[in-house]
């Protein structure tokens, strides 16, 4: 059985991209995915790939670096991809009516400190640490749920 904290080794970009294509389908309705790392960490990357598994149809999956959130139709449900980098107060998080979208959809949320209080204390926490071409993730959580979609990840990648 796997503990938080869960700490994986990425040793290129095709293996964070493999580990967001194992999540993505365990995914559902309510599960907030917590992306944190320096500028060029990966979590773009990684999101990307996630998105790109569970959509119905292939499309392209820009960085909401600008538009800040990109929502999608996909075969779990609504996803919704924020990236809140350019955010200064956690007010203009429920301007994007995230705090929604955190109960009725799936969130992938890049920059989540800028989330303050709003933080979903039920999220799964990614944090990315690039070592040259690789990356060192480390997954905690301290919801139950995340431990049995974690297992079944850790063993396609």
């Amino acid at each position: 059985m796997i503990q938080s904290p869960l700490v994986l080794d990425w040793p290129d970009a095709d293996h964070t991209a493999r580990c967001a294509v194992a999540l993505g389908p365990r995914l559902t309705a309510g599960d907030v995915v917590l992306l944190n790392g320096p500028v060029g960490a990966g979590k773009t990357h990684f999101a990307r790939a996630l998105i790109q598994s569970v959509l119905d149809a292939p499309e392209d999956v820009p960085s909401p670096t600008f538009t800040l959130v990109q929502q999608y139709d996909t075969s779990l449900g609504a996803l919704w991809h924020a990236d809140l980098y350019r955010i200064t107060a956690d007010t203009e998080v429920d301007e994007l009516g995230l705090s929604q979208a955190f109960e009725d959809a799936i969130c992938l949320v890049e920059w989540p400190d800028r989330l303050g209080a709003l933080q979903p204390e039920n999220a799964l926490n990614i944090d990315i640490v690039p070592e040259g071409d690789a990356r060192s993730a480390t997954l905690t959580w301290t919801a139950p749920r995340w431990v049995e979609r974690l297992q079944g990840m850790v063993q396609h990648v």
